[in-house]
C-alpha cells in the first residue's frame, strides 16, 4: 500500500511543508466576470488583494473541476499509489469534498479516502499535516482515518471580518447595515458549526473582537497540553504579527505560526481579516 494526501489549495500551506511530506494540492477557482484563475496558480494573493481594491462586484469561487482532480488521481495512479488521503474544506461552504468522491467513482486503480475537515484555512492544513506525519510513521490507513476523525473534536477557528464591504457585496449585508455596522465599528466574529461558517459575536472593535477570541480559546483548550495555534490574516502581516506576540504571552506552551486567507476565503472575508485556529493533537510543525 502507497497512500498518498491531497487536500485543496485553500488551507493555504507553507510551501516547506508541500516540499517535505509531498502533498498534493488541488486549486479552487476565482472567477473574475468572464475570468476565471486557478487558486495560487493563476491568481497569487498579492495581486488578488489588489485587484480587489478596484471591483465593485465580487468574484465567485468554485470547487475544483472534475476533469483536474481525475487527471490528478491518474497520475498518482501512475506513480503507484494505491490509496489517496483527499483533506477538503468543509463540505457546507464547497463541493470540493463531493468532488473527491466522484472522482473516486472514475478511475480505476486507486482509492480516494475522502476527509470533510468542516473547516477551512490552516486548520484544514493541520489535519493535512497530520495524516501525512501519520503516513511517513507508517501507521494503518484505517488508523489515520480514525485519528483525523477524533481530530475534529480538538480543534477550532474563529474570524473576525475587518470590512463590512465584502459582506455587503456578496449580498450578506445590506448598505444601511453595512454603513452603521462601519460608523459602530462593529466586527463580526465568524465560527464554523455544522460544517457552515456562522456568526459568533458581533463585537465593537478589533482590539475587542481579538480578546474575545482569545478568552473563548482559553476555555477550549487545556493549558497544560500541547497546543498549536495559526494566526490567519488577510493581507496585514503587521496585525498577524502582533497577536502572534499576544497569543505567545497568554498561551505561552502553544506553537504558534502564521498562515493567511488566500483569493478564495478573501473574496467572502476582505482584506485586513484575522482568524485563529487550533489544535490540541499534536503535531510537528517543523519546516
Amino acid at each position: 500500500m502507497k497512500i498518498a494526501v491531497i487536500t485543496d489549495s485553500t488551507a493555504y500551506l507553507d510551501q516547506a511543508y508541500i516540499d517535505e511530506y509531498q502533498i498534493k494540492i488541488i486549486p479552487l477557482n476565482v472567477i473574475f466576470k468572464d475570468e476565471t484563475y486557478r487558486e495560487l496558480i493563476d491568481l497569487n494573493t498579492e495581486d488578488f488583494y489588489k485587484r480587489m481594491r478596484n471591483e465593485t462586484q465580487l468574484p465567485t469561487t468554485s470547487q475544483p473541476t472534475i476533469g483536474d482532480y481525475v487527471a490528478l488521481l491518474e497520475e498518482l495512479e501512475r506513480e503507484g499509489y494505491t490509496d489517496v488521503i483527499a483533506i477538503h474544506l468543509s463540505s457546507g461552504i464547497s463541493g470540493a469534498y463531493q468532488g473527491a468522491i466522484t472522482a473516486n467513482s472514475m478511475v480505476k486503480g486507486i482509492k480516494v479516502h475522502p476527509f470533510d475537515s468542516e473547516i477551512s484555512c490552516m486548520v484544514q492544513g493541520f489535519y493535512t499535516l497530520k495524516a501525512s506525519q501519520l503516513i511517513r510513521e507508517n501507521v494503518p490507513l484505517d488508523s489515520i482515518l480514525k485519528q483525523l476523525e477524533e481530530m475534529k473534536q480538538a480543534a477550532n477557528a474563529y474570524f473576525i471580518v475587518d470590512d463590512l464591504n465584502n459582506l455587503k457585496k456578496g449580498g450578506r449585508l445590506n448598505g444601511a447595515q453595512a454603513l452603521v455596522g462601519t460608523m459602530l465599528q462593529v466586527k463580526p466574529i465568524l465560527h464554523f458549526v455544522d460544517t457552515k461558517i456562522v456568526p459568533y459575536e458581533k463585537v465593537r472593535t478589533k482590539k475587542r473582537a481579538m480578546k474575545r477570541i482569545e478568552e473563548q480559546i482559553a476555555k477550549e483548550i487545556d493549558q497544560s497540553s500541547e497546543v498549536s495555534i495559526c494566526v490567519i490574516h488577510a493581507n496585514d502581516e503587521e496585525g498577524a504579527l502582533a497577536w502572534k506576540k499576544q497569543l505567545k504571552e497568554k498561551f505561552p506552551k502553544a506553537n504558534v505560526i502564521i498562515s493567511y486567507f488566500g483569493p478564495v476565503i478573501g473574496t467572502h472575508l476582505g482584506e485586513g481579516s484575522l482568524g485563529v485556529g487550533y489544535t490540541t493533537t499534536p503535531i510537528d510543525l517543523t519546516k
